[in-house]
């Protein structure tokens, strides 16, 4: 394994001083894995203040330095260190009541969440694997320290956890972890909503997500009920192959891995199951899935407590997103000027990871590539919007309009001939068009 320098430096001066260091979790996990490494996890021995002592002329900060932990900073780089640890009693499924720093290794090690993030390693000593972590790698299992339901009752957060590592790295949970999670996944409400937004955005931008969807939606459910149900739900009708819940998982996973896209695809159709309908030929029908999903959508958005940007772009994409578009350009313009570039093209996104997610037969990738180009002329030409014509309002004052409602009417009136290409966009054609409107 290939130590940073501050890793080296940080683990050198603890030995240095006569204490134990090894870099531990997720770094060791990925250097066995062969995947880069972003941060680098330091565990000592050393206690709090015999680290502030160590470091007394190195750069360092307390990150929280009463459960043990200081950053070292070394070259631009920070080095987290924590003292070796065993945790007292959870008391909320999430956090210890008290923390007691321990000498021994293996005392640390035992309190984490699963034997591939409790490796750790030293230039001297190599990897020490206590619980079998390495093989657990090697046969891609996701597997909970110990007894698996006393690390989730601990923190249920491990819970959501285990699925990311499952998204992002493609391997199973071992069956008494699953089994263990489905038992506890009620303890996810006494989690904050923040933390349970940040595990889901974490999850859905994984490699393996179809799968983690699908092999984990009981427990999803418990954040968004409506997973659940989706499962196992059929739409009974021929544009679809999937039920709800495995189209869902599809057009996730063929959505580029952006969270408010991804969360997009997720929510899409999950008002299908409380619109459907059957008519006399036994066809299934979802009518106003759109706008029920979108209610759903904003229910979760704000109950999880996402960003504005998130919460409004991901309620407009789910409303629309079965919304028909054809390959015509003046149709285009307006739906571009209607709900800005930026949502067009993410709108496309959608549009073409739900369309490959249902009946082959009835897929349409050429006319959505047939959209997109045209939107990307049109863009290109650059007038579909008030800020892109060519005329503004100072220029229909200076021309004898009366400010205020008048202007911004006439304005309108333009873009709108503009775009539906019956007036070039030309400052005096646009002026002297403006001195024939009739208000």
């Amino acid at each position: 394994m290939k130590l940073s320098n501050g890793a080296i430096k940080a683990i050198s001066m603890l030995k240095n001083a006569g204490y134990e260091a090894y870099a531990v979790g997720g770094c060791v996990r990925d250097a066995i894995m062969g995947n880069d490494i972003n941060d680098f996890d330091i565990t000592t021995s050393a206690t709090p203040a015999e680290m502030q002592e160590v470091f007394k002329n190195e750069k360092t900060f307390e990150t929280g330095i009463k459960h043990g932990t200081i950053t070292l900073v070394h070259e631009k780089e920070n080095v987290e260190i924590t003292t070796y640890r065993v945790d007292g009693e959870y008391e909320d499924n999430r956090h210890p009541k008290s923390v007691e720093f321990t000498k021994k290794l293996e005392n640390d090690l035992k309190r984490r969440d699963f034997t591939m993030n409790a490796i750790v390693y030293n230039e001297n000593e190599g990897y020490i694997d206590l619980f079998g972590g390495i093989e657990d790698i090697k046969n891609k299992k996701i597997r909970a320290i110990g007894n698996p339901a006393d690390r989730f009752t601990e923190d249920a957060l491990r819970i959501l956890r285990a699925i990311r590592f499952a998204s992002k790295l493609g391997f199973e949970i071992e069956e008494s972890t699953k089994k263990a999670m489905l038992d506890c996944k009620h303890l996810l409400h006494n989690i904050s909503e923040e933390r349970i937004a940040a595990e889901i955005n974490k999850f859905l931008l994984g490699k393996n997500v179809k799968n983690a969807i699908l092999e984990n939606y009981e427990i999803l459910g418990e954040i968004i009920p409506e997973i659940k149900n989706m499962h196992n739900f059929d739409q009974k009708n021929d544009w679809h192959i999937y039920d709800v819940l495995t189209h869902t998982a599809v057009v996730v996973e063929s959505t580029p891995p952006v969270p408010h896209l991804r969360l997009a695809a997720l929510l899409h159709d999950t008002g299908k199951i409380h619109t459907f309908t059957i008519d006399q030929n036994g066809i299934g029908h979802f009518y106003g899935h759109n706008d029920k999903s979108a209610e759903i959508s904003e229910e979760y958005l704000n109950k999880y407590k996402y960003d504005n940007f998130t919460k409004e772009r991901v309620y407009k994409l789910v409303k629309i997103h079965d919304t028909p578009i054809e390959p015509d350009k003046i149709l285009i313009k307006k739906r571009i000027n209607r709900i800005g570039q930026e949502c067009f093209f993410d709108l496309i996104k959608i549009k073409r990871a739900d369309n490959l997610a249902q009946n082959p037969s009835k897929v349409r990738l050429d006319i959505i590539d047939e959209i997109e180009k045209i939107a990307m002329d049109i863009v290109n030409e650059n007038c579909f919007t008030l800020k892109s014509l060519a005329i503004k309002g100072d220029d229909l004052i200076a021309n004898g309009f009366k400010q205020g409602k008048e202007v911004g009417f006439i304005l309108n009136i333009l873009l709108n001939e503009v775009i539906e290409e019956k007036l070039p966009n030309e400052k005096n054609a646009l002026l002297n068009r403006a001195k024939k409107i009739q208000l």
